[in-house]
């Protein structure tokens, strides 16, 4: 099979191989991608509602908890790391929540140590860069640590990939919700606040870590998911995406503009990432099929991958392989490289 013979031998460029054709069963072959082109349909519409209600139900429960916490220790309590990330409705990447033990503990954060807050269910942190300005209040007894604090707090704690990804779900939340860390709701201006935050700032744990990761930060990500695609993408050696592009000339029937997870407008290329909502919630199917067929008169080839696409090395090249193997039927050039290479 085409692959196979590929994979076996070294670098290559795509422009020197050939393109077959390769039906819907070559695609189930090949991985389980989904996929769409002028001739059999496709297109997909994030689902940003039902994960904003996931992320509001989370966010109610934690202040429950915290709550309940702040009360029982006698004070106010400042919370950080995942604690503060989920009372802010962040999206929390799967690797950043393992690194913190998971949600089950409360983390809390003062700028010493003599200063801790010390109860049951409680973990304690410092973090020097702690200022009145830098503490949002949730209510009466709880405080959040704003979202760009925590971002950095978190920064020698997690892998790149997760940092990266926290920092596209942060420059998200902040632009659609001001008053969380930010003074500005442009995207690009936040994560230029976020820059200068680290640039400027004194020394901190993970500095150097939260510089290379705002090189890779990209507005407009709607999931952590979609974060980790781009990032697992450019490893292979794939261009880098346009994020959250607006198709244009292509709306809802609402006239809602129509957008795409990760897009290379040039060769009219996109891959989005469907999560399970895309399955289960019947509005969210109706969208998908209104945007498959908007897609499909447009001349766009959009590839759908789940969690199982990036679930492990194998799965990941194959889905890269899929990517720059459109990209390059289409005319860009694509410099695939067999072994993922560090970010």
């Amino acid at each position: 099979m085409l692959l196979y013979r590929i994979l076996c031998h070294g670098n290559f460029t795509f422009d020197h191989i050939a393109h077959p054709v390769m039906t819907s069963d070559d695609w189930r072959a090949y991985g389980g991608f989904m996929m769409t082109t002028m001739n059999d349909g496709g297109g997909y519409d994030r689902g940003s509602a039902a994960m904003s209600v996931s992320l509001a139900d989370r966010r109610q429960n934690m202040i429950r908890r915290c709550t309940d916490a702040a009360k029982s220790a006698g004070t106010t309590i400042l919370f950080g790391m995942t604690t503060s990330l989920i009372l802010q409705a962040v999206p929390v990447p799967s690797g950043v929540a393992l690194a913190s033990g998971g949600e089950e503990r409360l983390h809390t954060v003062s700028s010493s140590w003599d200063k801790r807050v010390r109860g049951s269910g409680l973990q304690a942190h410092v973090w020097k860069r702690l200022t009145n300005d830098s503490c949002i209040r949730i209510n009466q007894y709880v405080y959040a640590l704003d979202l760009i604090h925590t971002w950095a707090q978190m920064s020698s704690r997690i892998a790149l990939v997760d940092l990266v990804a926290l920092a596209d779900a942060v420059v998200t939340t902040l632009s659609q919700y001001p008053g969380r860390g930010a003074s500005n709701t442009n995207a690009h201006a936040i994560r230029d606040a976020m820059i200068e935050f680290v640039n400027n700032g004194e020394r901190f744990s993970g500095k150097r870590n939260c510089i290379k990761a705002l090189a890779l930060c990209r507005t407009g990500v709607m999931s952590p998911m979609e974060t980790l695609a781009r990032l697992y993408l450019m490893t292979y050696g794939i261009p880098d995406p346009e994020t959250n592009y607006v198709v244009p000339g292509v709306t809802f029937q609402s006239g809602v503009e129509m957008t795409l997870d990760m897009a290379w407008p040039d060769v009219k290329v996109a891959v989005e990432y469907d999560g399970d909502q895309h399955r289960t919630d019947k509005t969210q199917w109706r969208r998908d099929q209104e945007k498959r067929e908007l897609l499909r008169s447009q001349g766009w080839v959009v590839m759908v991958v789940t969690a199982d696409n990036l679930c492990d090395d194998s799965a990941r090249s194959l889905f890269a392989f899929m990517v720059g193997r459109y990209l390059a039927t289409r005319g860009m050039h694509v410099n695939f490289r067999l072994t993922a290479m560090p970010l």
